[in-house]
């Protein structure tokens, strides 16, 4: 980002405004500390056989092997595909701590995996995971967002846990100190287990630790910090969730609006219970007609950034430009030809990208930017899917006091106020225990700019649960608090197209990781990152929603906002060299 005096404006449904030379709310007198580059180390002798006898408060060993030089694969995604990533000779130990039994009669422990490279690169990196958590996932540092390799590749030493509770099965909520794990503290509790372990392993702590998370995962990070600013050097939050009950809510509030323009009594099978039926709401938009609809936003924003070429890059001047009643064609009267929408298929979707309301008028969520994404599966799935299938468990996480959800049936204000409410078993809010304090508070990163820590923050367009303009909002309001300096220690990276983490008409191929460790640890601030489809032949999976008339290899500039990708005027549309950041 660059250091001006102005103040930059972006309207439209994104409602980003980065704001340039405001009230200095927090000290931005004296630059941020440097700090100095990791140093290497070789496991000791024997240090992993070693390690079933690990000593540390509150932590069990269940084993300590080391594993060959050779492929290691990720914990498959629920009905995905699991992948493989090169990895180098090392060490992985398995246990858990603060085995107890809750409040409710149900055993607990916090579960983790710790693997160590025999040749290590001095860092520590803390995974954390997706969804509702409840599964160790595979400690490979291997982010959602489609990284060149993982961090354990990578010469880190990494952990995962399952944040507190067994399976991921929202029930677990009730409980009041497995809710306060999941929301922050199986992070505090892990951390200083995990350097000790690594200090054990090599004869000496980390030089430098990286805590890093898509989705949920990205929330793990923020809320880290917000409240951990002494923990990690660096924080990679990708598409964060920072404010997951307000999504989840959001989601429930427009199943009864999908319903109204779905065709009526059509069923599809529920993903995960077999012999069961839920409504298809994917009839009130179907792909034809979402396509559409993406097709019109390509046609009105996809040369604003100089060329045609599938992608909207400026997505900010896009919202200002874009007029869903304008820009996409009317039916006449109720027909439905896939090339039109109606009038209530307009006002509906149109109710959906502009932000969910209580019926008292309280926002419940951010605004949605328009963007191709609203054309893939993934899209759909969040939208008509998993608003019946996950989010009704919102009412046992993210909801005080505890109660049932039942599709279609929530009561939209009652469930806004309970998200901030305080009641028993429950000493804090779900806002309080869930959400990250940034979002209320951005000056509590004072302390983690001050020592030389960075945030790095990546997010999709076309993410369809969490939006791309509420991570804009929160960047925004960082840089509001710390005087516009915010860049000195937060880049965030837009990614034109991506869904949820991935996928998408995008380029959703890069590493994070590595310009997170030069900032951090030489002082490189990213101004860009450079991202390939995964096409043909890719060896961590194809995309399925690659456009094909894409080259398979197709790349990109992801650009630091407020920064947009821009076509120098020559050059190869496939090539990422013939883009420029301005």
């Amino acid at each position: 980002m660059k250091k001006t005096a102005l103040k930059v404006t972006m309207t439209g449904a994104a409602g980003a405004v980065f704001l340039l030379g405001c009230a200095n709310l927090t000290s931005t007198d004296n630059p941020p500390a440097q700090l100095s580059v990791a140093k290497p180390a070789s496991i000791q002798s024997n240090a992993c056989s070693n390690l079933s006898n690990f000593q540390f408060a509150n932590t069990k060993i269940d084993s300590a092997v080391n594993v060959p030089v050779g492929k290691v694969s990720t914990t498959p995604a629920p009905n995905g595909p699991s992948t493989a990533y090169e990895v180098g000779e090392h060490c992985v130990v398995k246990g858990k701590m603060f085995e107890r039994t809750g409040e409710d009669g149900q055993p607990y422990a916090i579960k983790f995996e710790m693997r160590m490279p025999l040749n290590w690169n001095g860092r520590f990196f803390h995974q954390v995971n997706g969804g509702i958590d409840g599964v160790v996932h595979t400690a490979l540092g291997a982010l959602s967002g489609g990284p060149l390799t993982g961090a354990l590749h990578q010469g880190f030493a990494v952990i995962s846990s399952d944040a507190g509770h067994p399976a991921p099965n929202p029930i677990f909520g009730k409980e009041p100190t497995a809710r306060a794990d999941y929301g922050y503290a199986a992070v505090a509790k892990i951390t200083p287990m995990a350097k000790a372990m690594i200090g054990v392993a090599y004869g000496k702590g980390p030089d430098r630790s990286y805590i890093g998370g898509c989705s949920n995962g990205g929330r793990h990070v923020l809320v880290a910090a917000s409240r951990y600013g002494n923990d990690y050097d660096g924080y990679l939050a990708g598409a964060p969730g920072y404010r997951l009950p307000n999504a989840a809510l959001a989601q429930l509030a427009m199943g009864p609006q999908w319903l109204s323009i779905a065709t009526k009594d059509a069923a599809m099978n529920h993903p995960f219970i077999p012999n069961v039926k839920i409504a298809d709401l994917g009839t009130a938009l179907t792909a034809a007609e979402r396509t559409m609809v993406a097709n019109s936003v390509l046609a009105k924003c996809d040369a604003l950034d100089g060329a045609r070429d599938g992608l909207v890059q400026d997505v900010a001047a896009c919202q200002a430009a874009f007029d869903l009643h304008r820009d996409v064609p009317s039916c006449t009267g109720n027909e439905r030809t896939g090339q039109c929408l109606t009038q209530d298929q307009k006002r509906v979707l149109g109710m959906a990208q502009s932000g969910v309301k209580t019926p008292s008028g309280k926002s419940v969520y951010s605004s949605f930017p328009y963007d191709t994404g609203i054309a893939t599966a993934d899209w759909a799935k969040w939208k008509f899917v998993d608003s019946q299938t996950l989010d009704p468990g919102a009412g046992y996480i993210f909801m005080s006091p505890v109660r049932p959800i039942t599709p279609f049936k929530v009561d939209v204000e009652d469930g806004f106020n309970s998200i901030y409410a305080v009641a028993e078993p429950f000493k804090e809010s779900a806002d309080t225990v869930i959400t990250a304090g940034i979002k209320d508070k951005p000056e509590l990163m004072q302390a983690l700019r001050n020592r030389g820590a960075k945030v790095l923050i990546y997010h999709g367009v076309g993410d369809g649960i969490f939006s791309e303009s509420d991570t804009r909002a929160l960047v925004d309001k960082v840089n509001t608090a710390f005087n516009g300096k915010a860049s000195e220690f937060v880049r965030y990276f837009p990614v034109p197209g991506m869904n949820h983490c991935r996928a998408g008409s995008s380029t959703d191929q890069f590493d994070a990781l590595k310009p997170l460790v030069d900032w951090v640890e030489k002082g490189i601030a990213p101004t860009s990152i450079t991202a390939v489809a995964r096409g043909v032949g890719n060896a961590f999976g194809v995309n399925p929603e690659l456009p094909k008339d894409w080259a398979a290899n197709r790349s990109r500039p992801l650009c630091a906002y407020p920064t947009v990708a821009r076509y120098k005027g020559a050059g190869s549309l496939e090539e990422a060299s013939s883009f420029s950041c301005q």
